[in-house]
């Protein structure tokens, strides 16, 4: 998008100005709308994650970002209104921006103006392709929590909503090359075909993840786990860890207890981001995950919600709890390997 925005400035800005200058006029508009863009979206991120302890995972396409999200996210009375302030949050921009190119105007700097005026046009196309009830656009968003209101499966309204999103994209890639071929106008189609493409892939992507859940939908927690787990106290130190331990059990993770509480968990992601100088003047519990942002998972909870969460959080091993007692450990690996054989067998 950063190179697209700057090539289309940069041919259509007047020719009055020298090539080298409109390249840079080029560049400051697609800095500006990666700037606005970010900053949309991390005020979005502070609003929709307020209070809850994720990695808040963002994929940044043009028509603005998609969060990694799950179920206990979106299940809350305040997400309509996050919804609608995002829907709208692309309109006050371009309001803004149009405020920009009416003042400069006003003042007589044209540059100024002409570059208000394409953030203005490139936000005011944003703001009509998210009319578009295709997720992961935000009225497809909308659409996608109102098929779920109404059928109460959440994989099949994602679904749903996600396959139209993918069929969209498709049309849009379509119609821009159809539009080139009947009219010549390569910039009204450029524009089509690459919204269309960025729409197709993240739909596309979302498709593919709901499949995998959907996989795992009617396993239970209880029966995917391990329930032959390392265990270690906070005290211990990383260098004792990695030579009595890791290096000779080949342990990928330990449960972090206190009396058979659990603490937390250390990974060797975490473990690697030591210097082998600190190995022995650190603690285990210094540098582990705390329980309180892993959430445990209970026995009977869906295997595809342990998949979830494990997205969300950006980990690899989930411990079961029933009630305070730690009955077992979930792995990526394990749900992984268990999509590949249902899906094998058409489950």
């Amino acid at each position: 998008m950063f190179a697209l925005v700057t090539l289309i400035v940069t041919t259509q800005f007047s020719e009055i100005y020298p090539l080298l200058q409109r390249i840079i006029f080029g560049l400051t508009v697609s800095v500006l709308f990666l700037a606005a863009e970010i900053l949309r979206e991390h005020i979005i991120s502070l609003a929709s994650f307020h209070g809850k302890s994720t990695n808040r995972t963002l994929t940044l396409y043009a028509f603005g970002g998609v969060f990694q999200e799950n179920r206990d996210i979106l299940d809350s009375t305040q997400r309509p209104l996050l919804y609608a302030a995002r829907f709208l949050s692309n309109l006050v921009i371009t309001v803004v921006f149009y405020g920009l190119y009416a003042t400069f105007t006003n003042a007589d700097s044209f540059i100024l103006a002409g570059m208000a005026q394409w953030l203005t046009f490139i936000y005011f196309l944003i703001v009509l392709l998210h009319f578009i009830p295709a997720f992961p656009l935000d009225a497809g968003k909308i659409l996608r929590m109102l098929l779920w209101r109404s059928n109460g499966d959440y994989y099949k309204a994602t679904y749903t909503a996600s396959l139209i999103g993918w069929a969209t994209g498709l049309f849009l890639v379509f119609s821009g090359v159809l539009v080139f071929i009947i009219s010549q106008q390569w910039l009204i189609s450029l524009v089509i075909v690459f919204n269309g493409w960025l729409l197709f892939i993240a739909a596309g992507n979302t498709l593919r993840k709901v499949k995998t859940l959907r996989h795992l939908q009617g396993i239970k927690a209880r029966n995917v786990i391990t329930r032959d787990y390392p265990v270690m106290g906070q005290k211990v130190s990383i260098g004792e860890l990695l030579k009595e331990h890791i290096l000779v059990k080949g342990w990928p993770y330990i449960l972090v207890v206190d009396d058979t509480k659990l603490k937390g968990i250390l990974t060797l992601s975490q473990i690697n981001t030591l210097s082998y100088k600190r190995w022995n003047k650190t603690t285990v519990g210094d540098i582990m995950t705390p329980s309180d942002k892993i959430k445990p998972a209970a026995p009977e909870e869906s295997a595809a919600t342990l998949l979830e969460e494990m997205d969300l959080r950006g980990i690899d091993y989930l411990p079961v709890l029933e009630g305070d007692k730690i009955i077992g450990v979930a792995a990526r690996s394990t749900l992984s390997n268990l999509v590949k054989i249902r899906a094998k067998f058409s489950v």
